[in-house]
């Protein structure tokens, strides 16, 4: 038997290891767990057993989650992501459901918000750094999935469902809310209503002059990336779930360029939008980032072929 056959058949079946494992788990041994998922995980790949790695990777990553041990499973997530790669293991749904597991056993903790006395800052502080914990495992674990998943038979962008999941998850978790971060990618997304959901939730704590930035910042993104479809499906959504909660939807000079770019869109009008941009220079100014070249606003050639609009720099 040659020393590659020998190497595979000294692996028991990977059933034995979860069983094992989660043994250990619920008995509070998390370390030695951890240890262990690593070792023997890194055995199956060794062997090119990959199908069984992932068992036992995916396995663990709940468990510890479950457990409250985000560091670790963060790490046994990420190792998860880390064996597709190594194994080549095509994009495909099973996969994508798989992530998608495992993404939803990251805890989603909100940050107390009365502090009395010094005991209530003490575990505001310890709160602020579990959820910074939880943000970096859960986003290094999808950023990876993401590239995976570009690289292995989903769209340039990657799969626009994980896109989704990092952008809630950023926006639930963040302590130091960053919407650009968050608007990055809910539109290389599919879900334009949750994005506009997720606007309204941050319309109604932001502080008053960021609101319609957040809003032309969505629209313009989706913009950038020819996709007019849902940036109108985006406006409409809005203004549907504020006027559905009684809310007052903005109305600044910066929300009507975006109003009348989308109209303007709807035709071949170069010419129009150039008149829209001296006419809101100074609203478009608020945000320096809307004139820069790399992003959307400062040089724009409009072509209306099919409900799509193509930006070029």
């Amino acid at each position: 038997m040659s020393r590659e056959k020998l190497r595979r058949a000294a692996l028991p079946p990977v059933q034995e290891n979860i069983d094992k494992l989660e043994k250990a788990i619920n008995e509070g041994n998390f370390y030695g767990a951890q240890q262990m998922y690593k070792s023997i995980s890194a055995r199956y790949v060794s062997a090119e057993r990959y199908s069984e790695a992932l068992d036992l990777l995916e396995s663990g990553a709940c468990l510890q989650l479950k457990h409250g041990q985000v560091t670790c499973g963060a790490e046994l997530a990420f190792l998860f992501v880390d064996t597709l790669v190594k194994g080549k293991i095509p994009y495909n749904e099973d996969i994508l459901d798989r992530v998608r597991k495992i993404y939803e056993v990251f805890p989603k903790v909100p940050l107390p918000s009365n502090m009395s006395d010094d005991e209530d800052v003490r575990e505001f502080t310890e709160a602020l750094g579990a959820a910074k914990t939880r943000l970096e495992g859960c986003s290094s674990f999808i950023r990876a999935a993401i590239k995976w998943s570009a690289e292995f038979g989903a769209s340039r962008n990657g799969d626009p469902q994980l896109h989704a999941m990092l952008a809630e998850y950023i926006y639930s978790e963040s302590t130091e809310l960053n919407m650009a971060k968050v608007s990055y990618h809910f539109v290389r997304g599919n879900n334009p209503k949750k994005f506009a959901s997720t606007l309204v939730n941050f319309m109604s704590k932001c502080y008053p002059d960021e609101d319609d930035i957040a809003i032309a910042r969505a629209v313009l993104m989706y913009l950038s990336m020819g996709n007019l479809r849902d940036a109108n499906c985006l406006m409409n959504e809005l203004k549907r779930q504020v006027e559905s909660q009684e809310l007052d939807f903005p109305e600044s000079d910066l929300v009507q360029f975006i109003t009348f770019l989308l109209l303007t869109l709807e035709r071949d009008a170069l010419p129009l939008f150039n008149m829209l941009r001296v006419n809101y220079k100074s609203s478009i100014d608020r945000e320096p980032a809307f004139n820069e070249k790399s992003f959307m606003v400062y040089s724009v050639e409009i072509r209306f072929k099919g409900c799509l609009a193509t930006y070029s720099r």
